[in-house]
């Protein structure tokens, strides 16, 4: 490829003039040829780039000005030889894919020429890392057009942010006109630089072979340090306050030497890693703590940062894999690597750093876990959540957490499992040499795999079809140790349907004394050995293998349970420890409502950082306000199925006393199942469908000096709700229905709510709500069980209200939108037949909105009514935190009208996990 580009900087374009010869390497006759055109991926709203933004609940794009996204425009492309146009479409589903008809068929080993002419519009660098930056400098990655690799059939895609563009090795001729003010800086080899002193411009001719890497840097004041090592020169703008150049410099030496011994020569003079690259894919966890609390030493922080970075820089540059389909060896490498490499110069670094030295902190059992352990912790975090992919499904098709961490994380433990495994062979060494060996060739993972399976004797096929390529865990368990006179009887357990072996260890004191491996457990396996002093025996005792759950691990040979595993308590949540039967407390400060105040108290549990099936939970309290003992207790019990769409069951019971005004309380009991669906091919997909049963127990008492007055009996009602929610960020929808069935009423009701966030940046609200009484034996002068307009009774004390009993102060302003939805209080709050409602809203400049209301009420023995209302919404955090100012309704104007103040509605949460869920949605 031959490029000539000339970059116009107030203007955010450039034109380039690019010749590309193509040559034919495989047996077949093309016809057509597919480009790549990622810079146009930026051109609409709903190009793959644009939804994949939706789809991880970021609205930058969507609402970003039209002159800030960018788009290509191509003014010709013709055959460079006999100068005829050639005829090119954008796909349909692929707007940024070229689809070239050439005008004469391309032979096998023979070349094409093409010539292009076309306009770049730079999109603004927020959106990617790559582009305009604030600054008016260019950071660019994909710019230019490339070809799509063909062996035997044509392998294009769109961009969707995942840094992973598949093109062939190319031999590049750059040349870059620009302002004088700035300066180019590449992995290209530097040729020569000409200036135009007549429009202060000047050209940089760069050049390269069998090149992959697309980034250029555009800067006015270039933050890139060249180090000069005996292996390559090592460009890099990452930083790290408090290091001198000079120790940058001797980390740098040590890093490149370290490369070229695990991965070969590298085969270009330069490596340019970036401050970008490192922030797309960081070290997740206590390294991104604020600069100013870091429980890590700066060159210790500096060393991982540019090491990572510099490792996927490397293997992405030498090992020509499919970076979409086969990612996970590459990126498996890359962790692998560095766990090799803090293993070799850092073999006591602890997870938490320094941090594990501090009085209070150091007696929890994360204080003592390695480094290392995090890779391990985070790949088993989704896991245990059920939302784990295999590490073959394509990189456009895991969820953020997967793609950006867990994944890699499992690949490379995985790797670091295989190694430990084939004792027969140093797995580093043969991965050394395989990288060399396919160094700058088209590579497979099949290839990987035939390279290892040849060296080994040891059967690994386990490794690329059960770990690799399922979702299947690891999970085994010593399910007795018998003696007889002269051997010790051991049986093992596999809890799964899978072929993974599993280390042997056993110990005298604590120590280690001897290792085996036990392959092909289908069920149960028992395996005998010579009688010795060993007092207990421990599966994967250097926590190597990625197991489900460890809690299962360990048997004395002579004694009880508890000489297995004996009880632990811990103050505050802790990482697993499978030594130990642990049992977790916690003080509590809480505020749950108006009426109790404060609430002090503890909470005896058993969860762990890590998700268990069993879950249980003690809470005493006491209401500082209501000086009474208050508090929750629950037990429940989470099955995950997998792969299929039915993918968790979870069932228990729940008990809670609170208060629900001023001396009155209410008991809970509340036993449930729930059944929860998704698209088990599509886990990035958001929707979900949920079966919830429960019964849900209320009595409560009322005391002297209560200010409510009970007008019902206390009751129990069996509840049934469907729920299906699809919640994205531009486009929601949620819809349930709701069966309940009391002693004195039944009732069904039905809710729909819609949202969309439309191209022209307005928000559209629409909820609908239905509702009717099967059955109505309740006391006709109470509305505690009706439907209520404005603010439901909740008397399943679902919804958290602050002060539910409250008919005056800030506390009865407080809305949660369900059954009716209406914000102003009207004259005919409740229904106790039927009810049906619609509430609209939408955006008029920016968290401002209008909204407006309408339904019917029919009551017993008379009329329906209509009822209106309308207003303004400001909505701040949409679902979290929202203020109404009512206008316009059945009572008038009434904004006009006494004591307004009190008609403004205010939607709000302090419930922390609610909040949480604002992070998790992005990620999971």
């Amino acid at each position: 490829m031959e490029i000539k580009a000339n970059i116009q900087v107030e203007t955010k374009t450039i034109s380039v003039e690019q010749s590309i010869i193509y040559k034919n390497t495989t047996s077949d006759t093309l016809k057509t040829i597919y480009l790549n055109d990622w810079n146009n991926s930026y051109s609409t709203k709903t190009t793959p780039l644009a939804k994949r933004f939706e789809e991880e609940f970021s609205t930058k794009f969507h609402l970003a000005k039209s002159e800030e996204r960018g788009f290509t425009v191509v003014t010709s492309m013709k055959d460079n030889i006999t100068n005829i146009p050639l005829e090119f479409e954008r796909l349909k589903e692929h707007p940024d894919v070229l689809k070239v008809k050439l005008d004469l068929p391309l032979l096998p080993n023979e070349s094409y020429t093409i010539s292009l002419n076309f306009l770049l519009m730079i999109p603004d660098a927020s959106f990617t890392g790559y582009g305009y930056t604030k600054s008016k400098d260019f950071d660019l990655k994909y710019w230019y057009i490339t070809p799509a690799v063909y062996d035997g059939k044509w392998h294009y895609y769109s961009n969707k942010n995942l840094d992973d563009l598949f093109i062939p090795k190319s031999d590049i001729v750059l040349s870059i006109t620009h302002p004088r003010n700035y300066r180019v800086t590449s992995e290209l080899d530097f040729k020569s630089m000409e200036v135009n002193n007549d429009n202060r411009a000047q050209t940089t001719i760069l050049s390269g072979k069998d090149r992959i890497d697309t980034y250029l840097s555009l800067h006015k004041f270039p933050p890139y340090r060249f180090v000069q090592t005996d292996d390559f020169i090592l460009i890099s703008d990452i930083s790290e306050k408090g290091l001198t150049s000079t120790a940058k410099a001797i980390l740098t030496d040590k890093i490149t030497r370290y490369l070229s011994t695990h991965l070969g020569e590298y085969p270009h003079k330069q490596l340019l890693v970036t401050a970008i690259d490192y922030n797309k894919n960081p070290l997740y966890g206590l390294n991104q703590l604020p600069d100013f609390f870091r429980p890590f030493p700066d060159d210790f922080q500096y060393e991982l940062k540019l090491l990572k970075t510099a490792l996927k820089k490397y293997i992405d540059n030498v090992l020509l894999l499919h970076p979409r389909d086969e990612h996970w060896l590459s990126e498996g490498l890359q962790i692998y690597y560095l766990i090799k490499y803090v293993e070799e110069y850092y073999p006591d670094m602890k997870l938490f750093g320094s941090l594990a030295d501090i009085w209070g902190i150091r007696s929890f059992h994360a204080a003592d876990l390695k480094f290392n352990f995090q890779y391990f912790l985070y790949s088993m975090e989704i896991a245990r959540k059920n939302r784990d992919q295999p590490l073959t499904t394509a990189k456009d098709s895991l969820t953020k957490f997967n793609s950006n961490i867990a994944g890699k994380y499992k690949a490379g433990v995985g790797l670091n499992y295989l190694d430990q495994f084939t004792e027969d062979i140093n797995l580093s060494d043969l991965i050394t040499e395989f990288v060399h060996k396919n160094q700058l060739k088209p590579t497979t993972i099949n290839d990987f795999r035939k390279f290892i399976s040849s060296k080994t004797n040891k059967d690994i096929n386990w490794f690329f079809t059960d770990y690799v390529n399922t979702r299947k865990k690891i999970d085994f368990k010593i399910k007795s140790v018998e003696t007889t006179e002269d051997s010790i009887i051991l049986t093992l357990r596999n809890k799964r349907n899978n072929s993974m072996p599993v280390s042997v260890y056993k110990l005298k004191n604590d120590t280690v004394t001897d290792v085996l491996w036990v392959e092909n457990i289908i069920g149960t396996k028992t395996i005998s050995l010579p009688k010795d002093d060993t007092e207990k025996f421990a599966l994967d005792y250097d926590n190597v293998i990625p197991e489900y759950n460890q809690r299962d691990n360990y048997k004395a040979v002579n004694g009880s349970f508890l000489n297995d595993k004996p009880l632990q308590v811990r103050l505050f949540k802790d990482v697993e420890d499978p030594n130990y039967n642990q049992l977790f407390f916690m003080p509590l400060v809480e505020f749950n409502n108006i009426y109790d105040g404060l609430t002090l108290g503890a909470k005896v549990y058993n969860k762990t950082l890590l998700r268990k099936k069993l879950n249980y939970r003690f809470s005493p309290q006491y209401g500082t306000r209501s000086k009474s003992l208050t508090g929750s207790t629950s037990i429940y019990y989470t099955h995950n199925l997998e792969n299929r769409n039915l993918f968790d069951i979870t069932y228990g019971i729940s008990a809670g006393y609170q208060s629900f005004a001023k001396d009155a309380y209410f008991t809970r009991i509340r036993p449930s199942i729930t059944f929860s669906f998704r698209d088990d091919t599509d886990f990035r997909s958001n929707k979900v469908d949920q079966i919830m049963a429960r019964y849900v127990s209320i009595d409560r008492e009322i005391g002297d000096l209560a200010t409510v007055v009970i007008d019902e009996p206390d009751y129990g009602v069996f509840n049934l709700r469907y729920t299906h929610s699809n919640p994205g960020i531009i486009n929601y929808s949620r819809f349930n229905t709701d069966f309940q069935l009391a002693d004195k009423f039944s009732k069904l009701s039905v809710n729909y709510e819609f949202r969309k966030l439309t191209k022209s940046n307005r928000n559209i609200n629409l909820r609908i709500f239905a509702g009717v009484f099967l059955g109505n034996n309740s006391d006709p002068n109470s509305d505690y069980f009706s439907f209520a307009l404005d603010r439901p009774t909740d008397y399943l004390f679902d919804l958290n209200y602050l002060g539910r009993s409250e008919n005056a102060g800030i506390f009865s302003q407080q809305i949660i939108i369900a059954e009716g939805g209406f914000k102003s209080k009207l004259e005919t709050p409740f229904a106790n037949q039927w009810m049906t409602t619609a509430n609209f809203s939408t955006s008029i400049w920016r968290y401002i909105q209008v909204y407006g209301d309408l339904g019917m009420v029919k009551n017993k023995f008379s009329n329906p009514k209509f009822m209106y209302d309308s207003g303004i919404r400001l909505s701040l955090v949409e679902d979290y935190f929202e203020v109404y100012f009512p206008i316009y309704s059945n009572l008038g104007w009434e904004i006009g009208q006494p004591n307004y103040d009190q008609s403004i509605r205010f939607m709000f949460t302090v419930d922390p996990q609610v909040l949480l869920g604002l992070f998790r949605r992005k990620w999971y």
